[in-house]
């Protein structure tokens, strides 16, 4: 099992469903959760999720007395009523008291927690980002999506809903590997009716597999043509690196967008390509 704490917004329904699946995933264990911003709607959702499978861990919030909810119609639809909380720490202090040299950070949304944490000179070893882009000079031509066609750089949400935080980590020497799962491969996997019959067969397994079915279910109910999977894609590749391949770069900021360039010996690597037989394996685990 590898150690892992997951900073998440609830934007995106994926977000929550990547906390669903490492909450019960066989090859994780959840150490601690931080939300950005962290309304008492978020932490409410999140607690809920942990109340689910009996779970207690500590839970991190950026900004608790966020004015708006930050929860969409989608969880409430599906998972009921959401009681809200104020049971969270700050987030910058959870990441610097449980990230070590055994744990995994994944991180799906503006880095406001990680900005905090390395304020608080916070060490870990891997951070697994979904965010950032690798374009032409990285990406073989024949894997480059249409719409991204010999682009080099990209606007990119999670990184530019807090870029100077963004910037500090590509730059802090005490995260010891930078992995990012970006656009350019992440805007390829979907999960959409074959991804759905796949959850059917086997969600008796696990609890994880049902809630995310269920989520699922509702959601292909009025989105048809299925949901990208962004910050699934990114907590697989943390629990199997070997699903992605990798290249070593250097991840710049230019005008608003991100782009990367190959960079050997970098430490920071960005996903060109990925394994759907081993992502569908692990993201299906029980």
């Amino acid at each position: 099992m590898i150690d892992v704490i997951w900073d998440m917004e609830t934007g995106d329904p994926d977000d929550f469903l990547t906390l669903l699946l490492l909450i019960g995933h066989p090859e994780v264990n959840l150490k601690a959760v931080t939300i950005t911003p962290g309304s008492p709607q978020q932490i409410g959702l999140v607690r809920k999720a942990l109340a689910l499978f009996n779970r207690d861990i500590p839970v991190g919030a950026h900004h608790k007395e966020h004015p708006k909810p930050c929860v969409s119609k989608w969880h409430t639809d599906v998972y009921g009523d959401i009681p809200t909380s104020q049971d969270a720490e700050n987030g910058g202090e959870v990441l610097r008291r449980y990230c070590d040299s055994n744990t995994t950070l994944i991180t799906g949304g503006p880095l406001k927690n990680l900005g905090a944490a390395i304020k608080l000179n916070f060490q870990v070893d891997r951070w697994i980002a979904q965010g950032g882009f690798a374009g032409e000079g990285v990406v073989p031509s024949a894997l480059q999506l249409d719409k991204f066609k010999g682009m080099t750089t990209c606007p990119t949400y999670n990184l530019n809903g807090d870029s100077k935080s963004a910037l500090a980590a590509l730059s802090y020497d005490g995260i010891r590997v930078k992995k990012f799962v970006s656009k350019n491969v992440c805007h390829r996997v979907y999960y959409d009716r074959k991804m759905h019959d796949i959850f059917q067969s086997v969600k008796h397994k696990s609890l994880s597999l049902a809630l995310i079915w269920k989520g699922m279910d509702a959601y292909l109910r009025h989105h048809p043509d299925g949901k990208k999977l962004h910050d699934p894609l990114a907590a697989c590749c943390a629990i199997d690196e070997s699903i992605a391949t990798w290249a070593e770069v250097e991840i710049y900021r230019e005008k608003g967008q991100w782009g990367a360039r190959l960079s050997p010996g970098s430490g920071t690597w960005i996903i060109i390509d990925y394994n759907p037989e081993k992502f569908i394996s692990t993201l299906t685990a029980y």
